[in-house]
């Protein structure tokens, strides 16, 4: 297994761990199971719960694939963290709509359908890392 390789499923394991452990924590202790409730709007909890986890989870992640995963990356550390965010905005809408898939509609346990949304999210973010946010330039 190449050592970058193991980097990135030594660091995502443990941020996905955590985005797991926070989410869940979020959903059933802060929320209560309850939606989040705004003049204008009303969000669910099990997606609520994706954004709460993702506020600690983001500036984590990046540090860990800018410094230890990706750290051969000669892009500039600004570049790097616009192509982060896009990949993170891109992520949000695969993981919204895995997760309304799955527990709208398809009546999976929020926290089981976290941890399917997840296994398809992580193989799509570790190959855009790779050959987009942290890619080494040429020359």
């Amino acid at each position: 297994m190449p050592l970058q390789t193991f980097r990135y499923l030594a660091c995502g394991s443990g941020n996905t761990a955590m985005d797991i452990l926070l989410y869940y924590i979020s959903y059933h202790f802060i929320l209560n199971e309850t939606p989040v409730h705004f003049t204008f709007l009303t969000i669910s909890a099990h997606i609520a719960a994706l954004f709460m986890a993702m506020t600690v989870t983001f500036p984590t992640g990046f540090l860990l694939s800018k410094y230890i995963v990706f750290s051969e990356s000669n892009l500039r550390g600004r570049v790097q963290l616009v192509r982060y965010f896009m990949l993170v905005g891109i992520c949000i809408c695969l993981n919204y709509g895995f997760m309304k898939l799955f527990v709208d509609y398809l009546h999976i346990f929020p926290t089981i359908s976290k941890i399917l949304t997840t296994i398809f999210v992580v193989g799509f973010s570790y190959l855009t890392q790779k050959r987009f946010t942290f890619k080494v330039k040429e020359g």
